[in-house]
């Protein structure tokens, strides 16, 4: 198959982010009502795991931490005074401890709850991808090849490489890889728009138009790179693959 059949890179970059997004927020909304929602409440509820949850596959890892700048661009969106807030109530619950640095590493209860949350969402993966047990297998596989190719900015560098302890399923792992994919077009995302002239708080209220098009352009272009690393064939499977998984 040729690269001009609408899979060159970049083409591939805007056909494959919304079925990454698709089957990753399935699983994510499967691990809350599979007992994802439950499991944080014994631990305080979100105002404990919030933060936990969303940059787990960088603070499971024994002794990782995520730095301020990459903390910062993960939540880039959201209000900062808030968000130092919602750390606040992460710290005073034990659960997150901020070092001299201005980085963040999970607490010893912080750590007991992300095993259990990877348990989680390796149980409620293995259920929602039953049946599918090749076509994750190779999703995982180039997953895999395309966060090595990924060189990323502040956000995918704060929840990759993802961690993968050696027990690990094929669902979990799919699961945090493309977690971390999606935090590549993230990054790809707000350096398009900062190249426009814009901020956080701009890009949110751009209307629809050539303005914004040309922005997404711009993104599938500085997302495109990792996908060079896979034949026309490959990137048309992977396509297929994640359109075949429920969710």
């Amino acid at each position: 198959m040729s690269d001009t059949v609408g899979l060159a890179p970049h083409r591939y970059a805007a056909l494959v982010a919304p079925a990454v997004d698709r089957v990753f927020t399935a699983a994510m909304q499967a691990g809350r009502h599979g007992g994802g929602a439950e499991l944080s409440q014994r631990y305080g509820g979100p105002p404990a795991t919030g933060f936990l949850v969303e940059l787990r596959t960088r603070l499971a890892v024994p002794g990782g931490t995520v730095d301020g700048p990459g903390f910062a661009a993960v939540t880039r969106y959201r209000d900062p005074t808030a968000c130092r807030r919602s750390l606040d109530r992460h710290v005073a619950y034990g659960m997150i401890h901020r070092r001299a640095d201005g980085g963040l590493a999970a607490t010893e209860r912080g750590l007991a709850f992300l095993a259990e949350l990877y348990q989680v969402h390796a149980e409620v993966t293995e259920e929602l991808w039953a049946g599918h047990h090749d076509r994750v297998l190779r999703l995982v596989q180039v997953a895999g090849r395309l966060l090595t190719a990924t060189q990323g900015g502040e956000a995918f560098h704060a929840v990759a490489p993802p961690y993968e302890p050696d027990s690990a399923p094929p669902g979990l792992l799919l699961l945090n890889r493309l977690g971390a994919l999606r935090y590549h077009r993230a990054d790809a995302h707000a350096a398009a728009w900062e190249a426009a002239g814009h901020t956080a708080a701009s890009i949110a209220e751009l209307p629809n138009g050539p303005q914004r098009q040309a922005i997404e352009l711009e993104t599938d272009r500085r997302a495109a790179g990792p996908y060079a690393v896979l034949t026309a064939e490959e990137r048309l499977t992977m396509l297929a693959d994640l359109a075949a998984l429920p969710g």
